[in-house]
């Protein structure tokens, strides 16, 4: 099973309806995710010191929008990018991003 992640304001998760949409399918055309590689260093560059967090796992398998993986900044890492809304039946998990001392985020058992 191939697992992707998602960091979500706690209070946005669970959908209402079933379908979430994030904040950036509208302005950005698809929701942003990570590999299990990349969560860490993405929740600690762009969301570092937030207390209102947690990571979806999600299993590819059972999204129903399309998954592309791409880098749209230039760089040589691609990112998993789901164009349409999260069928909410594809998480897997969802999970506390616990702060260290320090404001960075740790991650406890994140699956393989």
């Amino acid at each position: 099973m191939a697992v992707i992640y998602h960091i979500v304001c706690s209070t946005d998760w669970p959908p209402k309806a079933g379908l979430y949409r994030g904040d950036t399918l509208e302005s950005e055309g698809f929701i942003h995710c990570s590999t299990q590689e990349q969560l860490l260093l993405v929740a600690n560059r762009l969301f570092r010191g937030r207390t209102d967090l947690i990571g979806l796992a999600i299993d590819e398998a059972k999204v129903t929008s399309t998954i592309i993986y791409e880098n749209l900044e230039g760089g040589t890492e691609h990112f998993p990018h789901i164009y349409g809304p999260l069928n909410a039946d594809a998480v897997i998990e969802s999970f506390d991003l616990p702060l260290g001392p320090d404001g960075r985020f740790t991650i406890p058992n994140a699956r393989n």
